[in-house]
């Protein structure tokens, strides 16, 4: 096992960061290294967590609230790292700009999951045990946010994850939500729009059997489109870190089926799709938000034309409120945000919003704040969560034409 990699943005003071473009993989130091934010004012707390009143900047009414991020921002899932960590630094920027909360700087501490489930595990302990964080953001993938759920769970801190969309999740404790909708909503949405706007009857399900999110999406596609009429012809699996899926999509390719839905992540889509198009299976593929990264379309190119994926916002919606966002990200990262930007935005935005309503920032008063949380307007759709922690909201439908992920469609629950 590698050593948990400490990243920077320890004791980021948000507000005083200057404009930056968003890092590498590359960027990160060896590890076992930490180094402080470009533009970091904070740098005594980051430098020295452990140290005498550590604890009172989490309880006290005075000093920075120090809240704790994973990510994973090396691995083959680095850009969802990334562009989680833009989107939390630029909502808790604002909030700092705008007067902090309750007179206080927020600051937060992230460290690197590299896109495993044990070093999101160490990661959340050692926020929770040594860092004294008030409340934890991430992760994106479900798998590593299930292993630190179950800490953050134990340690009574609130964790919100952006984008982990398997039920599982949030089923770990009270103390764990979501911003984003859940499997059996996107399973449900993709089964229905296979049906019923393609006319499908004939599909076939290819999924990584070691990742909760592509498993779970999968049963639950499984399911519904059989439940509208269609039939699954067949199911095969691969194991993230495959790089030859010749195998399997020639098998498929003999059960004649008339597109294939592959709940995988982009860093696999890619590959699938151009070795689909080699073995000559041309129909499309179907599949959800972990599709989402420009990266897809470096790695699959034309043979992603006229496939279609689930996912939580599209950049082409008119909302002004959405609109505003983009402008403001892509001022300060230089490129559109991706869904795990916006709702990794979101998620910092919701716990800023919890910890001003919040009596105080102890673990239960902070967890009753966010549990309320109705009608919250997030740049990804407005957030209502019910009594599961789950954010009930809409769905789009995009198509991948011409090199770019376009707007068809938007499925409400």
């Amino acid at each position: 096992m590698r050593h948990l990699l400490l990243l920077a943005t320890l004791a980021l003071s948000l507000a005083g960061c200057e404009k930056k473009s968003a890092p590498t993989p590359t960027d990160a130091p060896p590890s076992g290294q930490a180094t402080a934010p470009q533009g970091s004012q904070e740098g005594t707390p980051a430098q020295a967590p452990t140290q005498p009143g550590a604890q009172a900047q989490a309880d006290g009414d005075s000093g920075p609230i120090v809240v704790g991020e994973v990510g994973s921002l090396t691995g083959s899932e680095a850009t969802f790292g990334v562009s989680a960590r833009n989107g939390i630094e630029l909502a808790l920027d604002e909030a700092n700009a705008a007067g902090g909360v309750k007179g206080r700087k927020v600051v937060v501490r992230v460290y690197d999951s590299q896109g495993r489930p044990e070093e999101g595990a160490q990661a959340a302990t050692r926020l929770i045990t040594q860092d004294k964080v008030v409340a934890i953001l991430g992760e994106a993938a479900s798998s590593v946010s299930m292993a630190m759920a179950e800490k953050a769970q134990a340690g009574k801190v609130p964790m919100i994850t952006p984008t982990s969309t398997s039920a599982e999740v949030t089923k770990k404790g009270d103390y764990i939500f979501r911003v984003c909708f859940i499997d059996e909503f996107q399973g449900l949405v993709m089964a229905k729009f296979a049906r019923e706007n393609l006319k499908l009857s004939r599909v076939a399900v290819l999924t990584d059997n070691k990742s909760a999110f592509s498993m779970g999406l999968a049963n639950v596609f499984t399911a519904k489109f059989q439940e509208f009429g269609g039939q699954v012809v067949g199911t095969e699996s691969y194991s993230k870190g495959d790089t030859d899926f010749r195998a399997q999509l020639t098998a498929i390719k003999q059960l004649k089926p008339e597109a294939v839905f592959v709940p995988g992540y982009y860093t696999d889509v890619g590959i699938i799709a151009r070795q689909a198009r080699e073995v000559g299976l041309k129909v499309p593929l179907l599949g959800g938000d972990g599709w989402d990264s420009d990266k897809l379309f470096e790695l699959g190119g034309s043979a992603l034309e006229g496939s279609y994926f689930s996912n939580h916002y599209s950049p082409g919606n008119p909302d002004p409120v959405l609109q505003s966002f983009l402008a403001r990200y892509k001022a300060r990262y230089g490129s559109v945000p991706d869904s795990v930007a916006a709702l990794a935005y979101d998620a910092g935005r919701v716990l800023v919003e919890a910890m001003k309503r919040a009596p105080d920032l102890s673990g239960p008063s902070l967890r009753d704040a966010i549990a309320v949380t109705k009608d919250f307007p997030g740049v990804a759709g407005r957030i209502t969560l019910d009594a599961n922690r789950d954010a009930v909201k809409e769905a789009v439908v995009l198509k991948v034409a011409g090199g770019k992920a376009e707007f068809v469609t938007t499925v409400t629950p």
